[in-house]
């Protein structure tokens, strides 16, 4: 089993569920009492969230790769950043490790032209959803055309991830404006959801959209399971 190092904290609500995910698809693969070989390094996410509000990605940048410098250090054979939006600064944290990054968007695009979706919607923080990052990257690799909630609704997804999710607190409400903005993103054609906040699985699944959901947090930690547990390449005579 490689290990899997995970670069978490943004916020640590999500990293829970990465973990947790990580370790049950281990168990379920291998059964008994196998679990994960996984280092973490969970960062203050205040300071990342001050960088953000700042504009001061290339800070971000050393201190997400910093982390990543580390974890290939302590044994780490891939390494994840367990967050959507610092995702905008993967290819500096990439080129800072000799080690593959496991890049999010990679993972959620693979079930999604499994499944030919062309035009989901993506549910995220402001950074994620306004800049072209993650919308690029999907274009451009993959053909995969996302949509994003309406103008007037990207404030209010935005305040639910980082003034309630982040912070550990679920409101139905706040569940319902969610469903709301999908159904609005239906009728305008999109096909699927990306849950592309690693927070929003927290608050919606399924069950709240009549569009097949897929999740990042889910698909980026099977990604990881699946590098882990991938068979070590025949050795040449």
């Amino acid at each position: 089993m490689r290990t899997i190092g995970l670069i978490g904290g943004m916020s640590w609500e999500s990293t829970a569920v990465y973990y947790r995910r990580i370790n049950e698809q281990v168990r379920e693969r291998l059964g008994g009492l196998h679990s994960a070989d996984v280092l973490m390094h969970s960062v203050d996410f205040d300071d990342i969230v001050r960088m953000q509000r700042a504009g001061d990605w290339a800070g971000a940048a050393r201190t997400l790769a910093g982390s990543a410098r580390g974890l290939e250090r302590a044994g780490a054979d891939c390494v994840l950043i367990c967050t959507n939006t610092m995702h905008k600064i993967a290819d500096e944290v990439q080129k800072a490790i000799t080690i593959p990054l496991l890049h999010i968007v990679d993972a959620t695009a693979a079930p999604l032209t499994r499944d030919r979706i062309t035009r989901p919607l993506l549910l995220a923080t402001r950074f994620t959803m306004e800049e072209d990052f993650y919308r690029a990257r999907l274009r451009s690799r993959f053909g995969v055309e996302a949509m994003v909630p309406e103008a007037e609704d990207r404030p209010m997804v935005h305040d639910v991830i980082f003034g309630e999710l982040c912070c550990g607190v679920v409101r139905d409400e706040s569940r319902a404006k969610f469903r709301a903005v999908i159904a609005r993103a239906a009728a305008r054609g999109a096909d699927a959801v990306i849950l592309g906040c690693t927070e929003i699985g927290l608050l919606i699944g399924q069950e709240d959209s009549a569009l097949p959901v897929y999740d990042s947090t889910l698909l980026h930690a099977d990604a990881a399971v699946a590098f882990a547990l991938a068979p070590e390449p025949a050795l040449v005579a």
